[in-house]
């Protein structure tokens, strides 16, 4: 059984993006697009519902091996332990994540709520946990990958994913796939 493609982060840090590029690569991916695309994510969601069952069922996951699936990394620890995975763990700044969020949710008609810093150190005691579990994970193999590394150097950045699934990819499609004039919410640095 081939290892399961994980592509995972927080929402809003570019798991889509990912997605996108390891289709146009050639990776058969896992999604139903029941969400469709919209302007907060004009290219496309990348989901697939079932993954929402993943702490009550996760006895469907051994059907996308050697496949790409997205979820968020709340639920990395659902997956069975009896598999393999290669996760491609995307990490985008903390502000960025949390201004996308912002937006989308203006999008939706709702007002985000005041934030004094409590939401970025939420996220950032997640991810610290979430990285310490896959370290423990003999079974999950993971490459960080940055938002902005993507967007500034594609190239670089899908040699990187080939290498770490050992397997080839059309690297052209993939870079074509990145469109930088969706990186919409950045802090500049």
């Amino acid at each position: 059984m081939e290892p399961i493609i994980v592509v995972s982060g927080l929402p809003r840090s570019g798991t889509s993006l990912m997605m996108r590029m390891l289709e146009a690569g050639g990776v058969d991916i896992v999604t139903d697009n029941i969400r469709e695309a919209n302007i907060d994510n004009p290219k496309g969601y990348f989901e697939y519902e079932r993954v929402k069952t993943l702490p009550t069922d996760n006895t469907w996951v051994k059907d996308v091996s050697g496949r790409a699936v997205k979820l968020i990394s709340l639920l990395l620890r659902y997956l069975p332990d009896d598999l393999e995975y290669r996760v491609i763990f995307m990490r985008r700044n903390l502000e960025e994540v949390l201004m996308s969020q912002n937006t989308m949710l203006r999008h939706r008609g709702k007002e985000p709520e005041e934030d004094d810093g409590g939401m970025t150190a939420a996220f950032a005691e997640h991810l610290e946990k979430t990285f310490s579990l896959i370290e423990q994970k003999p079974n999950m193999k993971v490459l960080y990958v940055d938002f902005s590394d993507v967007i500034e150097n594609p190239v670089g950045c899908i040699e990187d994913v080939r290498t770490f699934l050992g397997r080839d990819l059309d690297e052209e499609a993939c870079v074509r796939a990145v469109n930088p004039e969706l990186y919409r919410n950045r802090v500049e640095e």
